[in-house]
């Protein structure tokens, strides 16, 4: 591989990475909050969190594109804190990339969470547990599965994106040229060499993932 293909391997690793990390620690509660509520409120936050299943990923970027700008609400926003804008930066990437995975890691959640039922957590609740003990004494170890599904999945698809990164980071190597993109350059060049070796990885790891989460899947042995 050229030092241009690695760069963007590095990158795409680190921002799948950071993605994961931040949609596990805010997908947990939103998840939760799904599996547990009898609010009216359930269904439109159910159908806003799955919508980048459905949305055309270019759809999504610019909309992101837009609120994210110097003359969007979040882009003021951002610079009045001097922080500048998050288009075409790695920090516009991640959260381009966590609301883009946000189905695939707040769904496997919400199953996982909706299959423990009450009973574990009025056993609980008659040992004086308090909520927060029940959570995390009770829930998260038996909810370990999903958990480990949702950060499979976050990951990869997060790996795999194109149409949103490329809207939000546009392709400046290494700051937003992720291996996605490092692909669809190497097509544009006619370089079907190093398009085939990116591409070959990109197959085989996502065989692996896939094989490792059904392999790993409870039951799957039976």
């Amino acid at each position: 591989m050229e030092a241009g293909d690695l760069s963007a391997v590095w990158l795409t690793l680190k921002l799948a990475t950071c993605t994961t990390v931040l949609l596990l620690l805010l997908g947990t509660p939103v998840a939760w909050w799904l599996a547990r509520t009898r609010s009216r409120l359930k269904a439109p936050v159910a159908a806003v969190v799955a919508l980048p299943i459905v949305l055309p990923p270019t759809v999504l970027g610019f909309y992101l594109l837009t609120l994210l700008g110097p003359q969007g609400a979040i882009g003021r926003l951002t610079e009045s804190l001097g922080l500048g804008t998050l288009p075409f930066t790695f920090a516009g990437l991640v959260v381009a990339s966590v609301l883009y995975s946000t189905p695939f890691v707040v769904q496997p959640l919400q199953n996982a969470f909706e299959a423990i039922g009450e009973r574990p957590l009025e056993v609980a609740a008659t040992l004086r547990a308090s909520p927060w003990d029940s959570f995390f004494s009770v829930v998260l170890p038996l909810a370990r599965p999903g958990f480990f599904t949702a950060a499979v999945l976050g990951f990869a698809h997060t790996v795999g994106e194109f149409g949103v990164v490329l809207m939000i980071g546009g392709n400046i190597p290494g700051k937003t040229r992720v291996v996605s993109v490092q692909i669809y350059d190497h097509v544009e060049a006619f370089e079907y060499a190093q398009a085939h070796w990116l591409s070959a990885a990109m197959l085989a790891f996502s065989f692996l993932v896939l094989l490792a989460l059904y392999a790993w899947r409870p039951g799957a042995r039976r």
